[in-house]
């Protein structure tokens, strides 16, 4: 972010060159606030080998062992396509194996490496700078507000995809 948008967002959070005042208001703040949150993850996700995404992909198996591919896909809410590319990724790199599942030889599980859990701690530390990063210089009380404001915001949402009911 230049200075004269750092300026303009403490000035007015929802009016920048790109989203002049009375246009896009608060959807856009929205937009450029997910965008500047993954793109901090993703430069403190580089520090352990990773892009943003990956991350959530990996929490999942630490927490739940292995997973079938499939499940994977429901779980994170992506495209299959977006999630075999990144499978393919991490398996490239040592940090998840596939293999058949035993239950169904038609499925697929992906299981964490040696490699791959060793990566947990580095990415609870980045997930936890991301969250300083985040809330920087916000008091207790605005933090409590943002999270109430955003889960509100998230329902609302929710309440209105047109997607099944489980995607939110």
């Amino acid at each position: 972010m230049t200075p004269t948008n750092r300026r303009a967002a403490t000035e007015d959070p929802v009016c920048t060159p790109s989203a002049p005042c009375g246009v896009t208001n608060i959807s856009h703040a929205v937009f450029r606030t997910a965008r500047a949150h993954r793109m901090a993850a993703g430069r403190l996700l580089r520090g352990a080998g990773l892009y943003a995404g990956q991350e959530l992909l990996m929490m999942r198996l630490w927490d739940a062992g292995p997973q079938r591919q499939s499940d994977l896909i429901k779980v994170l809410e992506l495209d299959p396509s977006t999630v075999t590319r990144m499978v393919q990724r991490l398996e490239q790199s040592g940090l998840v194996t596939r293999r058949p599942d035993p239950d169904d030889g038609r499925a697929v599980l992906v299981e964490a490496t040696e490699a791959g859990h060793a990566l947990r701690t580095p990415v609870e530390d980045a997930w936890r700078r991301l969250e300083e990063i985040t809330v920087a210089g916000l008091s207790a009380d605005e933090r409590q507000e943002l999270a109430r404001l955003l889960a509100r915001v998230e329902g609302s949402l929710c309440d209105a995809a047109d997607g099944p009911a489980d995607v939110c």
